[in-house]
């Protein structure tokens, strides 16, 4: 199967899971996370890492980077395989067979299936299966290879083989430009004040911020208005509708 408008994305997913169209290296605020965005960029455009891992917590952009780096290894018209483990509910272990035969596997939330020794062995044999057919694996959790509750010893050394990168949370300062910068890609001129306001006024959780951007694109359209502290106010002031 392929998803529709990119043949090269190998769509083996459960139902209602998309790569955000958005995703990109470009549009990733990296804060304390410059020398890791560097490193994940060039594992991607060379061919010297067979393996990366990346960790950290909630909000520090590892779905957004694997989804990124999606983007641009189906736009070089290789094909890449995305599955976010976090709908492993929705499907089985043997959604990983087959994998080995395409260059490029990437898979999210290994922290999802860590202590599920039916998942841990389809993926410790996925990942033999890829080093021998000579293919790329990309993968995140929210921990690292040794605090990751895996019941498997053999799949914690495998993981730990390649390269392992640590993401960072942003400091507030960082949360601001970061969402300065998301609010430039959806054509929104945010001054800081604005950014300021927003993380004093409501929960900092970056997922939760870019969520905020959406209603507030939809807002500033309907109502013809930039963004200024005054109108988000009102926004965000507004009762349901």
């Amino acid at each position: 199967m392929s998803r529709p408008g990119n043949s090269n994305l190998f769509a083996q997913l459960p139902l209602g899971v998309r790569l955000r169209a958005g995703a990109a290296f470009a549009n990733y605020h990296p804060g304390p996370n410059r020398e890791a965005l560097a490193l994940m960029r060039q594992a991607v455009s060379d061919d010297n890492e067979p393996c990366l891992y990346l960790w950290g917590g909630a909000g520090t952009g590892k779905t957004h980077l694997l989804q990124a780096a999606c983007h641009v290894i189906a736009a070089r018209g290789a094909p890449v395989a995305y599955l976010p483990f976090a709908e492993a509910a929705h499907f089985t272990p043997a959604m990983l067979d087959g994998l080995e035969q395409l260059p490029w596997a990437v898979l999210d939330d290994l922290d999802h299936i860590a202590g599920d020794l039916v998942w841990e062995t389809a993926l410790f044999h996925l990942y033999n299966r890829v080093r021998e057919a000579g293919g790329r694996l990309l993968m995140a959790a929210r921990g690292n290879p040794a605090t990751l509750a895996l019941n498997l010893p053999d799949l914690r050394s495998r993981l730990a083989w390649g390269l392992v990168l640590q993401l960072h949370e942003l400091s507030d300062e960082d949360k601001a430009e970061a969402l300065r910068l998301q609010a430039r890609q959806r054509g929104m001129e945010m001054p800081i004040e604005v950014a300021v306001f927003l993380l004093r006024r409501c929960r900092r959780e970056m997922h939760e911020l870019f969520e905020l951007l959406e209603l507030l694109d939809h807002a500033s359209l309907a109502a013809q208005r930039r963004l200024t502290v005054p109108f988000v106010k009102s926004v965000l002031d507004a009762p349901p509708t």
